[in-house]
């Protein structure tokens, strides 16, 4: 006995051959669609997971976690080592170190005496004392940043490097410099002006003025 064809609800009769040819396409075009659609999901959701491992492995500024690091004690190691004392800045209550080292085996070749510090406001600035400094170390102090201006601190005239509008600036989002005797002294961080001005004044009052060692 042949085959009868189905009844189409739709139709109100069973289909033709061409219909079920037809049906039989269409379904066939659905499910390879939705087939797409799913692959492209797949990949996506891949796609999401590698740049996750990307950004949770590959490391990121960030600002240094509070510390007490007694910078003064290891100020006076690092300038037994040196023809000159480093600056040893004063600063306020409220004011913490992170980290204190004097670097000597820089790209550049500068010795540089580092201290990281974090303010009443829990944001950073680093003071960095780069001795005999070049352009070179400086520019790379300030994340790359033109001087944008300058401003008098504590008798000193300080350059001033705006990175606050810059996504790659990295801890130098504001960073001021000046220069006595070939020795660069440069603060960078996220902080606000005035948390600035208080260490920019802390250390001038230590720098060793022309003809006046003490």
């Amino acid at each position: 006995m042949a085959k009868q064809s189905r009844v189409v609800a739709e139709l109100g009769r069973p289909e033709t051959p061409e219909e079920t040819a037809l049906r039989k396409a269409q379904a066939s075009r659905n499910r390879r669609a939705r087939q797409t659609v799913n692959n492209l999901i797949y990949a996506l959701l891949a796609t999401l997971g590698i740049v996750l491992v990307v950004v949770l492995l590959v490391p990121r500024a960030q600002a240094p976690e509070r510390g007490d690091v007694d910078y003064r004690q290891v100020a006076i190691e690092a300038s037994a080592s040196l023809s000159e004392p480093v600056v040893v800045p004063d600063v306020p209550t409220g004011w913490s170190s992170n980290a204190a080292e004097l670097r000597t085996q820089t790209a550049d070749q500068v010795t540089e005496w580092y201290i990281g510090f974090l303010t009443p406001s829990n944001e950073y600035i680093g003071f960095s004392e780069g001795i005999e400094a070049n352009a070179t170390w400086l520019l790379q102090k300030v994340e790359g940043a033109r001087e944008s201006g300058t401003q008098e601190i504590a008798g000193l005239t300080w350059s001033i490097f705006d990175n606050r509008s810059r996504e790659d600036a990295g801890l130098a989002e504001y960073a001021l410099a000046t220069t006595v005797g070939g020795t660069a002294y440069v603060l960078y961080g996220s902080a606000d002006d005035d948390e600035f001005r208080t260490l920019a004044e802390g250390v001038a009052a230590e720098i060793p003025t022309e003809g006046n060692d003490d």
